[in-house]
């Protein structure tokens, strides 16, 4: 069961570490964006949340990431960075007054590398297809192997939460980590996935591990004031879903 988190497009300003010019530039629906929002919370970082707006990308985004022309992008000093694990990375060496974000330990640090690749790279794209599943019976067969996908990817990712987390409360141990923005940052886009499919993807059964940190994430300081609210994450899906079915432009 997750926890009913809200979350809100305006200006992010954390509050212990005077920085200098940082600003994000993304969308408040993100998950990528949702992911450095929480590294800067984390490490006390104040920052400018520049709102991109869904559909189009802003002159100052195209600027920025000229080579991918995606979100987010983090300017620093008037130097824009780019991709959010690399943003994260970024954030963790250049505030290291705050919490560590990635372990100290270079195996540590490289199996939380490996964990970020497999739910960017292989978990996440099976929950982003029951979305974008199209036609009553092509749909249904493909939100049924997309499930089973999500839900063995979740056994996976249950197991590692075991092994990473040795006995505490998130993948980082007694803090959250990598790892734990990583998976974290999809929890909104999992639930609404659920609440539209009637699914139950994160299972008390199956994951209670999981569960159990879902909760504690979502309730964190750093997630619970930037974690969208389901039923906005809902309307964006609708409008992807009515994207996909409609006909090619002659």
């Amino acid at each position: 069961m997750f926890c009913k988190c809200s979350s809100s497009p305006r200006l992010c300003l954390g509050s212990a570490m005077a920085t200098s010019d940082v600003k994000l530039l993304g969308a408040w629906a993100s998950p990528y964006v949702m992911r450095p929002r929480i590294a800067l919370n984390i490490k006390s970082v104040s920052y400018e949340f520049l709102e991109e707006t869904v559909g189009s990308k802003s002159q100052l985004l195209l600027q920025s990431n000229p080579v991918h022309k995606k979100m987010p992008v983090l300017i620093h000093a008037g130097k824009p960075i780019c991709e959010s694990l690399i943003i994260m990375q970024y954030i963790d060496e250049v505030w290291t007054n705050g919490p560590s974000i990635l372990p100290s330990d270079p195996y540590d640090r490289a199996i939380a590398r490996f964990w970020a690749a497999y739910i960017d790279d292989k978990w996440f794209p099976s929950v982003s297809g029951i979305t974008r599943a199209q036609g009553e019976e092509a749909k249904a067969v493909a939100t049924a192997v997309a499930i089973e996908q999500v839900s063995a990817g979740l056994v996976v990712l249950e197991e590692a939460f075991e092994k990473c987390s040795k006995g505490k409360g998130y993948f980082g141990g007694e803090q959250i980590g990598y790892v734990d923005i990583v998976l974290g940052s999809f929890l909104g886009w999992t639930r609404m996935t659920e609440k539209m499919n009637g699914v139950k993807l994160i299972d008390e059964a199956k994951t209670p591990g999981l569960v159990g940190w879902a909760e504690r994430f979502c309730a964190n300081n750093a997630v619970k004031e930037v974690m969208p609210e389901t039923e906005k994450l809902e309307e964006i899906a609708k409008m992807i879903q009515a994207k996909f079915r409609a006909p090619p432009p002659k």
